[in-house]
């Protein structure tokens, strides 16, 4: 008798969680949740493992023909319907539902169902009928549509897709600023968490319209005004800053990205900017050039093939060598100040001159012997030669270097006559000159035929007086 009242129980159990999925499911659009019971669909990625488990257990017993334990289908069936019911709960919290989540809700739900109907049959002592043996088989396929499509929901549509290779969206020549540039960087980085399927914070990043409209915590994107964005301002938190963006785990945006966000957020945000429209001197120009440009790893991969031990005996305290990316053969050189200088080092990494990607000198008394071994570096991209005793003749060495693209010489002899090789460094797009002997009038007309190019000559004269004058203030007070 008392068996029997608990089978009841059990029956009463099932049905009633069943006949409430039903209602929840058919019901959808109607139904709004007390808080209490929204934070219960919380615990759904929690304890989805246990039921999937629990059943594909029962459902290989069954499929070669052994007794499914009474109590191991009853578990199953309840998780699985518990389950069911939590994950309706937590897509509560999506006003939006994208296709993504109505599809593993309505599949989800569906196999918590046959587990219910399963467990009529076996309550029948039709567990060895063709019937339950379909029913298993339909079961073991909604696991794994199911999961497949919870799996798109939370990481995105491509997570569970065949690994294929990975093609990058090519920029045309003359891009849509948004439509070609920003919505790359979004859809790269953000629209994973914020998309009709995962709508992080209520916000969608899938359209302008969207972006403007904003999420839960205000306006993320104001024209004209980069500073009050969020969008822009979640960005520089600090990493461990809970706000920042995107969250810890989530590939972060790099410098170039997060520039280009800012300027057009700066320039209005607007959805019709073309790149032919940016006047030369917009320092978008040379943001967008660079992300058109292909990847570093792209251009570093028909490098010469270098050892690890040649590295480690070219090092030494007082000069390291990096791998600029894990098993690249491009590489980063930094070379400090001994107490007792000699060239030689520097001369030995010849043997290793095609590598080298980034090199800093900056600080040492190099001369010629020195500028004739950065010559031959002829993929060099980043060279800081800055506060050394370097003149016009060591810069003109620096003519062979076809892809450099940053250049630190401030703190130098240099004069008028350097700027001429840096007109014919067709690749260069930052230089950095301050505390030289060129002239501001060669220094203004340098700045106008090469608009493109970031010269970065110091503080304004006036600035940095009213600076000084108020560190004096400070010290007589």
């Amino acid at each position: 008798m008392t068996r029997i009242l608990k089978n009841r129980w059990v029956d009463y159990a099932i049905l009633g969680l069943s006949v409430f999925l039903i209602f929840c499911l058919i019901f959808d659009a109607y139904i709004e949740l007390p808080n209490l019971v929204a934070w219960l669909g919380r615990w759904h990625p929690l304890i989805l493992h246990f039921p999937i488990v629990l059943l594909l257990i029962a459902v290989f017993l069954g499929l070669t023909g052994k007794k499914v334990p009474d109590q191991l289908l009853v578990v199953a069936v309840l998780s699985a319907l518990v389950t069911a019911i939590s994950g309706f709960f937590l897509g509560k919290e999506t006003p939006v539902k994208g296709d993504l989540l109505f599809w593993h809700q309505w599949l989800g739900g569906g196999l918590a169902l046959v587990a219910s109907l399963w467990y009529v049959l076996a309550n029948r002592g039709l567990s060895g009928t063709v019937y339950t043996k379909v029913l298993q088989v339909v079961m073991v396929g909604l696991v794994a549509v199911t999961g497949h499509y919870g799996g798109m929901v939370t990481h995105g549509e491509e997570f569970l897709a065949l690994p294929t290779t990975k093609k990058e969206k090519e920029i045309p020549e003359n891009p849509v600023i948004y439509a070609d540039v920003v919505t790359t960087i979004l859809d790269d980085k953000c629209v994973s968490c914020h998309n009709p399927n995962k709508k992080k914070g209520e916000l969608l990043m899938t359209n302008l319209e969207e972006l403007l409209k904003g999420g839960e915590s205000g306006q993320t994107l104001i024209p004209g005004d980069p500073i009050k964005s969020q969008l822009i301002s979640r960005l520089h938190l600090p990493t461990e800053d809970e706000e920042h963006m995107p969250p810890e785990g989530k590939a972060p945006l790099t410098q170039n990205e997060i520039e280009i966000l800012e300027r057009w957020v700066a320039l209005g945000a607007s959805d019709t900017l073309r790149f032919d429209q940016l006047p030369k001197s917009e320092p978008l120009v040379v943001l967008v050039k660079d992300l058109m440009e292909p990847k570093a790893e792209s251009k570093w991969e028909k490098l010469p093939v270098v050892a690890d031990s040649t590295l480690q005996n070219l090092a030494s305290d007082y000069l390291t060598i990096e791998r600029m990316a894990a098993n690249s053969n491009a590489l980063s050189v930094d070379v400090y100040l001994p107490p007792e200088y000699a060239a030689e080092p520097i001369i030995a990494l010849e043997r290793i001159a095609a590598n080298i990607v980034e090199l800093d000198l900056s600080g040492l008394p190099i001369g010629t012997v020195e500028m004739d071994f950065v010559s031959k570096c002829q993929n060099l991209e980043w060279l800081e030669i800055d506060k050394t005793p370097v003149t016009d003749a060591e810069v003109k060495k620096l003519e062979t270097l076809k892809n450099l693209r940053l250049l630190k010489v401030y703190e130098t002899s240099i004069t008028d006559k350097s700027i001429a090789v840096f007109k014919n460094a067709q690749s260069l797009k930052n230089l950095y000159i301050w505390k030289t002997d060129i002239s501001q009038s060669a220094l203004e007309s340098f700045k106008n035929e090469k608009p493109g190019l970031s010269i970065n000559y110091g503080i304004n004269p006036e600035i940095e007086a009213f600076f000084v004058a108020s560190d004096s203030v400070a010290v007589s007070k």
